[in-house]
């Protein structure tokens, strides 16, 4: 029976030196790695006009070049509106021709003269716009990256201004971390970021770009020593366009900071 009581003794003392071994590591984690999230700055590409989608020349997840041709609206009106433009400006530059050619003989009074190169100028500018129009219905990659999004299907009517293609470059991707207001002081721009994201071996490695003038907390604000430990301050930074092509918007990750 005393030896019952030993053995079990002994089993409890193992498992509660165990479990302070186990609490101890945990509560002595890193102190310098902090939750985030990656983050994308989206560039979206629209018409300044409206118009039906005529065609749409991407799709969700392909990759494009800056030029690359996204897609086009109808533009029957933009294109009989351009042909009437040119057509008026022939006719305006014949006659600015045969009133400078009068002009130069001395007859013609000169306010013909003012007034036909009046509706010359008139029709040429009429003629520029006709052609902006015109060329605003058909858009192109502004920059190269990932199409991560269509907003519209062939066919809809889209609204000026409203845009049909998301596109994210890989340069508008960044990782937004939040550090206490007890550790941020320590944090300076250009610093080297080693982001760990589940599944990859590998740390991405970036700089801190921005660190947030104004920290975020949990009410009440109380600007005292037991409040300012609930103060945190957040911190962006960025990649090389090969690395941060890799990660992901909205991807948690660990996120730790080495000084230079």
């Amino acid at each position: 029976m005393n030896a019952s009581r030993l053995v079990r003794a002994l089993v409890s003392t193992v498992c509660l030196s165990l479990a302070i071994l186990v609490f101890g590591g945990c509560s002595n984690s890193p102190q310098d790695r902090f939750q985030g999230y990656v983050e994308g700055e989206f560039v979206y590409v629209a018409s300044p006009l409206a118009g039906q989608l005529e065609s749409l020349q991407v799709q969700r997840g392909d990759q494009v070049k800056t030029g690359d041709p996204l897609f086009a609206l109808d533009e029957t009106a933009e294109k009989a509106a351009l042909d009437m433009a040119r057509a008026a400006l022939v006719l305006s530059e014949a006659e600015f021709a045969r009133q400078e050619k009068l002009f130069r003989m001395g007859p013609a009074a000169a306010q013909d003269y003012d007034r036909a190169r009046s509706t010359r100028d008139q029709d040429r500018q009429r003629v520029a716009q006709a052609e902006w129009n015109f060329n605003q219905k058909r858009q192109a990659a502004p920059l190269a990256g990932l199409v991560y999004d269509t907003l519209f299907r062939q066919g809809e009517w889209v609204a000026a201004g409203k845009p049909v293609v998301a596109l994210l470059p890989p340069q508008n991707i960044k990782v937004r971390a939040f550090v206490p207001e007890t550790q941020v002081g320590s944090i300076h721009y250009g610093d080297t970021t080693q982001v760990t994201v589940d599944g990859v071996p590998d740390p991405f490695i970036g700089k801190v770009s921005y660190i947030s003038p104004h920290a975020e907390y949990t009410p009440p604000v109380i600007y005292s020593r037991e409040s300012r430990a609930k103060l945190v301050f957040m911190i962006e930074s960025v990649f090389d366009p090969q690395v941060s092509a890799n990660l992901h918007p909205g991807q948690p990750v660990d996120v730790e900071f080495r000084s230079k």
